[in-house]
């Protein structure tokens, strides 16, 4: 029998993540022999860790918190999509450690792809401005949106990302923009994504946006995601819009890094309908 090559997704937490399942169902229909696993990084010990996984025979590692900003750090060589400051997925070849995020990517497919709505042309509003915030920016440029508002609790960090992006919304023609809660541009939103913890703790994005930004023409977004319906995406439908989770961007971005790692490109769909109903069995 062939030997299996080795991935892993470290994170810390890490024993809820789904990463393990997803890419074995990836392997499964593209017949691809690989076997991935979970590691607990410790929270001083990332480098360690990772280089102990490459001296085993690792090809490859999904980052998830907190690790993201040390991948960057690591790696020898990064990607364009990386160039935002945080990285999800690293390949081990030998030019060394190469960086790339994934996690842009896997939220247009999703959008796009999973749930049918084009950015193109589209109004959209990302509430948020820490790393989730900050790795989506490029990707949505790409599919060409009239303009992108990021609005955040601190302003200065929605300020940040403004400057920080500012030549390539230039380059790609996106009226672009952000700040505090006054940044939010009157009438309805396209799209409203938000890239806040607040799910987590089962509360509404700070700031909140006004409730006129959605309507329903408006897809909000959630990037957490469970087993029910998060309160943002509750707020979103009692207000007449369609709402959605995260959990297609979850296999849509580790589809990409598989396609990173071994040149074939799965099937996310059809492993999405598979683990929303297996979440679903479960409550």
């Amino acid at each position: 029998m062939s030997q299996k090559d080795r991935y892993a997704v470290i994170g810390n937490p890490i024993e809820h993540s789904k990463s393990p399942w997803i890419h074995a169902k990836f392997a499964e229909q593209t017949d691809e022999l690989i076997q991935y696993g979970r590691i607990l990084g410790p929270l001083d010990g990332f480098t360690r860790e990772v280089k102990a996984f490459i001296a085993s025979g690792g090809r490859g590692m999904n980052v998830t918190v907190p690790f993201k900003l040390e991948a960057y750090a690591l790696a020898d060589s990064l990607s364009p999509r990386a160039a935002a400051g945080a990285v999800n997925t690293l390949a081990f070849g030998p030019d060394g450690v190469c960086g790339d995020n994934t996690d842009g990517v896997g939220l247009v497919r999703d959008i796009e792809v999973n749930l049918g709505v084009s950015l193109k042309g589209a109004r959209v509003l990302l509430l948020g401005a820490g790393g989730a915030a900050r790795g989506v920016v490029l990707p949505i440029f790409d599919r060409a949106p009239a303009a992108l508002t990021i609005v955040n609790r601190t302003a200065a960090k929605a300020h940040q990302l403004v400057d920080q992006f500012a030549r390539d919304a230039a380059e790609s023609g996106v009226r672009f923009s952000g700040g505090g809660a006054d940044s939010v541009e009157a009438g309805q939103y396209d799209v409203i994504v938000n890239a806040t913890a607040g799910s987590l703790d089962a509360a509404l994005p700070e700031p909140d946006c006004e409730d006129t930004a959605f309507g329903a023409g408006t897809l909000a977004y959630d990037m957490m995601y469970g087993a029910q319906p998060t309160v943002f995406m509750q707020h979103a439908e009692k207000l007449g819009a369609r709402a959605a989770d995260g959990l297609g961007m979850l296999v849509e971005q580790a589809a990409e890094s598989f396609f990173i790692w071994r040149g074939v490109r799965p099937d996310g769909g059809a492993v999405l309908r598979e683990l929303r109903q297996m979440l679903a069995a479960k409550t």
